[in-house]
C-alpha cells in the first residue's frame, strides 16, 4: 500500500494516435457516429472541476485529453473516467477534419442540455444526441478550429492509467464523500462498498460523478474498498486508508482494474 498526503502528480501519456482509419475499418470495428465541438481554451484550463468531481485534471492525471458527454452519454455520471476513440468523420466534412488522426479522451465532465435552441442547431448535448464537447487540444488533433462543430466516429476504449487507483476522502463526522480517480480498464465505476477495522461492509451510494457517499462513523478506522467496475471487474483492496486518515486526504492503492469495456 502508498498512501500520501494530498492528489498526486502523475502525468498522463498523451493518448494521440495519428491512424490509417478506411471506411472498411469503420465498418468492422463497431463505430458509432456523433458529433463534436470544443471548450476550455488552449491550455485546456477551462475543462478543470467539472460534473465528475475530478477537480485539477492535471495534477489526477488526466490531462488535456478529457471531454464533457452530452446527457444521454453521461449517464448520470456513470460514465465518469471513461475512455473513448474518436476521429472526425471526413467522409462528411473533409474540409473540416484531420483526415486519418483520432484522439482518447476522457470524460470528465457533462455537456448539459440547452432547451432553448433545437437539438439539430445549437443544442448538441440535448438528448438524444451522442455529443462531445471536447477540450480543445484534443479537438484540434481532429478538426479544423473554425469549423466549430465536426461529426465524429466514436467507440468506447480501454483506460490506461499510470499507478494505482485513487481514494479522496472529504465529508465530517458521520458523513464520507469518498472520490475515485485514476480507474484503468473500463474506467467508471458501477459500485463500491466500504470496510473499517470496527465494521462489517458498507454499501455506497453515488453521490455525484465519482463521488461515493457513506454516512457511518469511519473516522479512527483503517479503510478498505471493494470497487467494482462498469466492466464487471471487482477490486477488493484492503487497508489502502490507515487508522490516521483525515478529511481531505488522498490514498493510492496498489492495485488496477483491466477490464476492457462495461457490460450495459
Amino acid at each position: 500500500m502508498v498512501d500520501g498526503r494530498g492528489p498526486a502528480t502523475m502525468v498522463r501519456l498523451l493518448a494521440v494516435m495519428a491512424l490509417c482509419i478506411t471506411p472498411a475499418t469503420v465498418a468492422a470495428g463497431g463505430w458509432l457516429r456523433g458529433t463534436a465541438t470544443f471548450y476550455g481554451g488552449k491550455d485546456a484550463s477551462g475543462t478543470m472541476g467539472g460534473a465528475c468531481g475530478y477537480g485539477n485534471l492535471y495534477t489526477q492525471g488526466y490531462g488535456v485529453y478529457n471531454a464533457a458527454l452530452s446527457t444521454v452519454l453521461f449517464n448520470d455520471g456513470a460514465a465518469c473516467g471513461q475512455c473513448y476513440l474518436i476521429m472526425c468523420d471526413a467522409s462528411k466534412t473533409p474540409e473540416w477534419c484531420k483526415a486519418g488522426t483520432a484522439v482518447t479522451i476522457t470524460a470528465t465532465n457533462l455537456c448539459p442540455p440547452n432547451w432553448a435552441l433545437p437539438n439539430d442547431n445549437g443544442g448538441w448535448c440535448n438528448p438524444p444526441r451522442p455529443h462531445f464537447d471536447m477540450a480543445q487540444p484534443a479537438w484540434e488533433t481532429i478538426g479544423i478550429y473554425r469549423a466549430g462543430i465536426v461529426p465524429i466516429l466514436y467507440q468506447q476504449v480501454k483506460c490506461w492509467r499510470q499507478g494505482g487507483v485513487r481514494f479522496t476522502i472529504s465529508g465530517f463526522n458521520y458523513f464520507e464523500l469518498v472520490l475515485v480517480t485514476n480507474v484503468a480498464g473500463s474506467g467508471s465505476v458501477k459500485s463500491m462498498s466500504v470496510k473499517g477495522t470496527k465494521t462489517g461492509w458498507i454499501t455506497l451510494t453515488r453521490n455525484w460523478g465519482a463521488n461515493w457517499q457513506c454516512n457511518s462513523e469511519l473516522v479512527g478506522q483503517a479503510l478498505s474498498f471493494q470497487v467494482t467496475s462498469t466492466g464487471g471487474q471487482t477490486l477488493c483492496i484492503n487497508n489502502v486508508v490507515p487508522a490516521w486518515w483525515e478529511f481531505g486526504m488522498t490514498f493510492t492503492s496498489n492495485q488496477q482494474l483491466s477490464d476492457v469495456l462495461h457490460a450495459s
